[in-house]
């Protein structure tokens, strides 16, 4: 991330390492860049990572400094930022964040007044404010912004998103892995809200053990101690859900989606019978809606591009594998709304979670990454026709997609195909031309 390049905002929001890529300085003058030219406040919570504290306060001078107030929400999951920007009607959120990656790393996410992340657009405007470097507005006396906490911010966003949930607890135990994250008081408080009783792990943070070996990054650990009970795993900014069956089977985000989408088919009320995902998504989900007569928009990975494609659709599910999954609000993700949803489904059919996942068969998928020199896979004509001899071996029994990393300097070659062997066997040989094209 450098100025050369001229760019800060990636697929989700600016990331690095903290006090290296993310440094206070870049976090007071992207805040300056932000708040410049806008009016009212601006509400700001953060994960549990030891310099979430740091870059939080330099947002907070920032905004302060060109005029606009902020309201402290300290540590909070990312949908208490989204649900609390509308509830206080702020010009911006900004959760300080790296989600479900190591604590060195850390970012920063910006929202807008319905709680959804900024466009593309919006984007695009407060970076080239920011390498501009002003000039800012510098107000003087009562014009200066001013900070105040909000203490009560845990209660009410739990008030938010279960204002109209209604969820009898008979015959549901679950277990609890909060990731060391900004779910660690959050989850319990919402739990009991409802009366669903739970056992609570990884609720410590230290600053460094977030996502460690914990949290929907690492569903195993969880379904190791689950003993029987329905898992549940957040990662560090509670924007993902990660499950476990009753078996100790794991339910990624694709089946969960699968769940939901059934569910409301079967009321009627799943709008437009459709359903938005990314091009990550199992063969076997797509498999299980055109069973149902759902019908699947795709999209390029990133939560943003699942929200264009609800909001342009009118869907009412829509989200991605790894469990951040986007409700009725078009909002953005939020693991603990999402499980208050799977608590919903399981109420109202009667159904245990292993039950549940039948609606779809997982195909077995394999990823394989090469790292590049060249990014520019599109143009090789020996790839191309390594992924159509992939395509012929499939038969249409399975699919390739082959994409740049958003992130890292790398070509990520999936496969999906009947049995773990033959996407093996395919995956290999499309990724061995590519590295031999442009490793």
């Amino acid at each position: 991330m450098t100025d050369v390049e001229r760019r800060l905002f990636g697929t989700d929001g600016v990331r690095g390492v903290a006090n290296q890529d993310i440094t206070a300085d870049l976090a007071f003058n992207l805040a300056r860049a932000a708040g410049h030219g806008t009016h009212g406040q601006v509400v700001i919570g953060r994960d549990t990572r030891r310099s979430s504290p740091m870059l939080a306060a330099a947002l907070a001078a920032g905004f302060n400094s060109v005029g606009m107030d902020v309201l402290d929400l300290a540590v909070i999951p990312v949908g208490g930022v989204s649900r609390l920007v509308r509830d206080s009607r702020a010009a911006y959120g900004v959760m300080v964040s790296a989600s479900h990656n190591p604590a060195p790393d850390n970012g920063i996410k910006f929202f807008d007044p319905l709680g959804a992340k900024l466009s593309d657009e919006d984007e695009a405007q407060i970076e080239a404010r920011y390498f501009d470097g002003g000039p800012w507005g510098q107000p003087t006396g009562a014009a200066v912004g001013g900070q105040v906490r909000m203490p009560d911010r845990i209660g009410r966003y739990i008030d938010l998103i279960t204002a109209s949930v209604e969820i009898p607890a008979d015959g549901m135990e679950f277990l609890v892995d909060c990731a060391n994250g900004a779910a660690h008081r959050a989850a319990p408080e919402l739990f009991a809200r409802v009366d669903v009783p739970a056992r609570f792990i990884n609720t410590e943070p230290d600053g460094m053990n977030i996502n460690d070996e914990c949290g929907a990054m690492h569903p195993e650990n969880l379904a190791a101690l689950a003993d029987g009970a329905i898992g549940l795993a957040f990662d560090g900014d509670a924007d993902r859900l990660i499950a476990v069956d009753e078996d100790g089977g794991i339910v990624d985000g694709d089946v969960l989606m699968a769940i939901f989408a059934k569910w409301l088919h079967d009321q009627g009320q799943l709008a437009n019978t459709t359903v938005v995902v990314t091009v990550m998504s199992n063969l076997g989900f797509r498999k299980a809606m055109e069973g149902l007569g759902i019908n699947v928009i795709e999209t390029a990975v990133g939560d943003r591009y699942v929200l264009a494609a609800m909001r342009a659709h009118g869907a009412v599910i829509g989200g991605e594998q790894s469990g951040h999954i986007l409700l009725e609000d078009r909002t953005t993700g939020d693991g603990l709304r999402t499980a208050l949803r799977l608590m919903e489904v399981m109420a109202s059919t009667g159904k245990d979670l292993r039950e549940l996942r039948t609606v779809m068969t997982t195909y077995p998928q394999v990823l394989t990454n090469v790292r590049v020199t060249n990014m520019d896979f599109a143009s090789s004509e020996p790839i191309t026709r390594a992924i159509q001899a992939g395509e012929n071996d499939l038969a249409g029994r399975g699919r390739i997609l082959v994409r740049p990393s958003g992130t890292e300097q790398l070509i990520r070659v999936m496969v999906e195909a009947p049995t773990e062997p033959e996407a093996t066997e395919v995956a290999g040989s499309v990724a061995k031309v590519v590295e031999a094209e442009l490793g």
